[in-house]
């Protein structure tokens, strides 16, 4: 099992959301670069980041600051927030980004999520984000009807081989994953699944690991120190 330590990104700063609600938000480093360093000398073997504004905003995506952190970085880099064009993802790419996660895009705009998969097939990871099983989109204020594991399904058939799946109602509120709905889709589909989402302790990474699920995104917890990457190695 790996843990991929979350830096959510507003204006900079390293924040949390609660159950993706902007209008909840918490600082919880004033320093991405100074978190991220933090993080890689704790055992982290890959980073997630998130560019809150660039989810909402393409204009105010922080592409410079990404870059930073890429370049800080001697382990692997995934982004994700707000990626809906081939010039975002080629401007992430060259800004040192390992993998990319696709969200919104990946719902409504299949040709440009084929090309994508077409040109970085490994790097490109597709993000479903659910409430009640429904795939939710737009930085998390839209739910669509469409169900989780169908989703899941087609993006398998398109080549997807990598889905971090969030259960929104989880996220941030450290009660402990959804582990019934990501077992039932680490069965519905062979893509290697990331869980996200409510992760609030080493006992999670632990019932996850169990389960087969490959990686977790950890966000409130790991700050807390409730969550550490040197039990998640041995896990």
């Amino acid at each position: 099992m790996k843990i991929l330590p979350a830096i959510d990104l507003i204006n900079g700063k390293c924040v949390r959301l609660y159950q993706g609600d902007f209008s909840k938000t918490t600082e919880v480093a004033s320093d991405p670069i100074k978190q991220l360093q933090t993080f890689i000398e704790d055992g982290a073997e890959i980073v997630h980041i998130v560019d809150l504004d660039g989810a909402r905003d393409h204009q105010a995506r922080q592409y410079d600051l990404i870059q930073t952190l890429c370049q800080q970085s001697s382990v692997p880099i995934q982004v994700g927030g707000g990626i809906r064009s081939m010039d975002t993802v080629e401007q992430l790419i060259e800004a040192g980004a390992d993998r990319l996660v696709l969200g919104t895009a990946a719902i409504e705009d299949q040709d440009f999520l084929k090309e994508a998969l077409a040109k970085y097939p490994k790097q490109i990871v597709v993000g479903i984000d659910a409430k009640n099983g429904k795939v939710a989109t737009h930085g998390w204020e839209t739910v669509s009807e469409l169900d989780y594991i169908d989703f899941a399904k087609k993006m398998e058939a398109l080549g997807v081989q990598t889905i971090v799946f969030t259960d929104i109602s989880k996220d941030g509120t450290m009660t402990g994953p959804n582990v019934d709905q990501l077992v039932a889709l680490n069965n519905a589909v062979s893509c290697k699944i990331v869980a996200s989402g409510g992760i609030k302790d080493n006992q999670d990474i632990e019932t996850l690991a169990k389960e087969g699920i490959a990686e977790a995104i950890v966000g409130k917890a790991i700050y807390q120190g409730k969550v550490t990457l040197k039990g998640a190695r041995q896990s």
